[in-house]
């Protein structure tokens, strides 16, 4: 019955870790939190933006792939 592990946390969309990535890097910008909150975010943030770009280059990827080459006809 079960589908796999607990922890296993859900794929991000690109847009869902991108807005995430905003988020994050307001509550920052703002200040206010304790040295320990600021590391647990700016790790958080390093984690989103890995994301992102994953999903990027894999966009580029896809985007090279469809695109016509020079030499084609």
């Amino acid at each position: 019955m079960a589908s796999g592990p607990k922890d296993a946390p859900e794929p991000l969309s690109y847009e869902a870790a991108r807005d995430e990535l905003a988020s994050v890097v307001a509550s920052l910008e703002a200040g206010g939190l304790t040295l320990e909150e600021s590391l647990a975010l700016w790790e958080r943030g390093e984690q989103l933006a890995t994301a992102c770009q994953t999903w990027l280059d894999a966009a580029k990827v896809r985007l090279d792939a469809a695109a016509p080459t020079a030499d084609a006809p």
